[in-house]
């Protein structure tokens, strides 16, 4: 009898310290999950020739030398660390990250370690890097650092060419001991200066978990701060997946993802780049990332003076009008409903009693369907304005189950320039009809 009670206390045990361990977790992740809209920043030397970031002379189509030379010219004279946050801030994000270092070594920060950073190595002179936390934090956003995992200009790496194959680590274990020394030592330099919020690895694919040490660069991100949450770059080994460049068809899998985009076709500085998204675009972006459950982390690439192109303003700008008249929607708001029974985008309020319909395009006849929802209806609105909307429920009968077909008023002069929201708040949390239709045998 002893034994069994031990084991039952042991098992409640392990059932308790698994339950925290989610908790904990999941509580880091809320931040995160609940702020829906990042900024992403790709700023370096690159942007003085206006080229591909680091891309440009691994595939040769500078050379290295060339690309190096860059940083010459990066005066970075018109940067303004304190407008960036605030027009970041306005835009509705609720985080920023910035390309701490790239794939090409340069380093934004005042970093001890190398022999590429801002403040030593380049015609601005400064750490370019501190500032912009500042300023974030002044603006309560959270910090995101970018980090890259390979460095394509340190001499312990590998060559600065993928023409020319890497070294096997097996023949040379003390460079790429000397290798990762360097690369943590500036992890830990930022985790030690900057305590982020978030990083945000890249360049995981060039070697695998063990060969990074991919449990050394969390302890250097966890002793520093426990709460603190990476993207799934570490080879596989982080809080959350990154899809790139298109919005995943299919909701992703992971619990949390964010989809990373850029304004026009490059991440950063291309002005012979004009394939600029318009603001309807961004918000469609948006708005199909948070009905699947995810978030956008939209891409900025600032000029070399430390200016962001028009374009790429109006964008931030627009962004901010449409979703602080709708944050009810966005903000903590959960996934949304399949589209069998709404024809858009749809999230849900962290309590499910709230759906939120998200209406694109003018509605034919002045009016918007949704079928299929099992609850009675409180109330429905236009958030925003909080105007009550009529509506009217068909194909609801005493003999069927089936909830029938409900369609809701907006009028013309309603409409928003991006998209109406409309708020249909339910009694209790949300029941979907899952039921076949079919011949009616009684009535």
């Amino acid at each position: 009898m002893k034994k069994l009670l031990l084991i039952i206390l042991l098992t409640i045990s392990y059932l308790s310290s698994q339950t925290g361990t989610e908790t904990t977790q999941g509580d880091k992740m809320e931040w995160y999950r609940d702020a829906k809209l990042g900024v992403f920043i790709h700023w370096g030397i690159y942007s003085v020739k206006g080229i591909g970031e680091s891309w440009s002379f691994f595939n040769d189509h500078i050379s290295h030398k060339d690309y190096i030379a860059q940083k010459d010219g990066f005066k970075c004279e018109n940067y303004n660390p304190k407008y960036w946050a605030k027009l970041i801030k306005n835009s509705g994000a609720k985080y920023s990250v910035i390309t701490s270092k790239h794939h090409d070594g340069f380093a934004l920060w005042d970093t001890k370690l190398g022999n590429l950073n801002a403040v030593e190595h380049s015609a601005v002179g400064r750490d370019l890097l501190t500032p912009f936390v500042d300023a974030l934090r002044e603006n309560n956003l959270k910090v995101g650092l970018y980090f890259s995992l390979p460095d394509w200009s340190y001499e312990d790496y590998t060559e600065h060419t993928r023409k020319i194959k890497r070294y096997k680590i097996e023949d040379d274990p003390e460079r790429w001991e000397r290798f990762l020394n360097y690369s943590q030592g500036q992890m830990k330099e930022l985790a030690d200066k900057y305590n982020p919020d978030l990083w945000w690895f890249d360049g995981d694919w060039e070697h695998n978990e063990k060969e990074w040490r991919v449990d050394k660069i969390k302890s250097i991100m966890y002793n520093k701060n426990p709460n603190s949450i990476c993207n799934s770059r570490l080879n596989g080994k982080g809080d959350y997946e990154t899809p790139e460049l298109g919005v995943p068809i299919q909701r992703p899998n992971a619990k949390y993802w964010e989809l990373c985009i850029t304004m026009n076709d490059s991440w950063g500085y291309q002005p012979q780049d004009k394939n600029h998204k318009s603001p309807q675009q961004v918000i469609d972006l948006l708005v199909d990332c948070i009905s699947k459950g995810g978030n956008l982390l939209i891409d900025i690439g600032p000029k070399s003076d430390g200016t962001i192109i028009p374009e790429q303003e109006e964008v931030l700008r627009e962004l901010g009008k449409w979703t602080s008249k709708h944050e009810e929607a966005i903000y903590g708001s959960d996934r949304g409903i399949p589209y069998d029974y709404f024809y858009g985008p749809t999230t849900l309020s962290k309590d499910g009693e709230t759906l939120y319909l998200f209406v694109r395009d003018t509605p034919k006849d002045g009016k918007i369907i949704l079928k299929g929802i099992v609850n009675d209806i409180e109330d429905i609105y236009l958030v925003g304005s909080n105007k009550r909307l009529d509506h009217k429920l068909y194909s609801k009968v005493s003999w069927n189950s089936y909830p029938g077909v409900r369609y809701i008023d907006i009028d013309k002069e309603d409409i928003d320039k991006y998209y109406n929201v409309v708020a249909v708040k339910l009694k209790g949390k949300i029941k979907l009809y899952g039921g076949k239709s079919g011949a009616i045998e009684s009535n």
